[in-house]
């Protein structure tokens, strides 16, 4: 028998091969570690063959890389996208829009699940992030970056001054939400879900305003303040998630001091990008009235 050749057939199998045990064997283990339990035989095999899809997806990483290299170089679509600005904002903004419009519909649904008006508040509250997000690609997707400065800044003040209105709803019912005290039972898949999310959007929200700042568009501008804005709102549903499903020993006197001091951190934080946009928007139109 050829031992290297049965060694490289099962240490570098099909690419298809690679890419799909891994998936397959991590539901495979949280659906028997869920119903069977972590002692059973088919927990155990699942848990097998999650470390050998493991295996076999990192023995795959310097092909990958080269793989990413190879597009990055020659794809005709990837150099168009990073060589036209105008593009990568416009599809960045379409895709926040689509992420918005998909965590709305969660809080949505959560909120007709719990019966709560504070996530059909959160529904309205990404709903109205996305609609923002509209105005400004329908201005980005017909006008190149400083074409017409003035009415981007008119643009990026009216967004702030919706933000505003917004946090001032969202103060209301953040006092609402934390001195009433309403708990709602999340699934850990769930959580884990908006751990996910919120974490990811305050990453690329961090990032893309340091990143677009040096382009001196204030809708690009604006497009990144509102993504800021969105993230660190999603911070405080996603700590009420977390105590709901990870603290269950704090007091309910701890959860209410917790989720106050957050929701209070994320209100000022919000209005502080709010009132820096309106003020700067305001300086520089007078500065093109004069």
């Amino acid at each position: 028998m050829n031992w290297r050749k049965l060694a490289r057939w099962f240490l570098y199998p099909h690419p298809a091969v690679s890419g799909t045990l891994l998936p397959l064997a991590l539901i495979m283990m949280l659906c028997s570690a869920g119903s069977l339990g972590s002692e059973h035989p088919l927990t155990i095999t699942s848990y097998a063959l999650s470390f050998y899809g493991l295996v076999l997806v990192c023995l795959r990483i310097p092909d990958m890389l080269r793989a990413v290299q190879r597009f990055r170089q020659e794809n005709r679509y990837y150099l168009r996208y990073r060589s036209d600005v105008q593009l990568r904002i416009n599809l960045s903004l379409y895709g926040a829009c689509g992420f918005n419009g998909v965590y709305a519909v969660f809080q949505l649904c959560l909120g007709l699940w719990h019966h709560s008006a504070w996530f059909y508040a959160m529904a309205g509250y990404y709903l109205l992030l996305a609609l923002m997000r509209l105005t400004l690609v329908r201005h980005t997707r017909s006008h190149t970056p400083g074409e017409d400065t003035a009415l981007e800044w008119r643009k990026y003040r009216f967004c702030g001054m919706l933000l505003m209105v917004m946090n001032l709803a969202l103060t209301i019912f953040t006092l609402y939400f934390v001195y009433r005290i309403r708990t709602f039972l999340h699934h850990e898949i769930t959580t884990i879900a908006m751990a996910a999310y919120t974490f990811a959007a305050l990453t690329l929200a961090i990032v893309n305003a340091v990143r677009y700042k040096r382009y001196g568009s204030p809708a690009y501008s604006a497009a990144k303040a509102i993504s800021l804005a969105s993230a660190l709102v999603s911070l405080l549903t996603l700590e009420n998630a977390m105590f709901t499903a990870f603290g269950q020993e704090n007091s309910e006197l701890f959860r209410q001091i917790m989720l106050g001091a957050t929701g209070m951190a994320v209100i000022l934080g919000v209005q502080g990008i709010a009132l820096y946009m309106i003020i700067n928007a305001c300086r520089k139109l007078r500065s093109y009235k004069t």
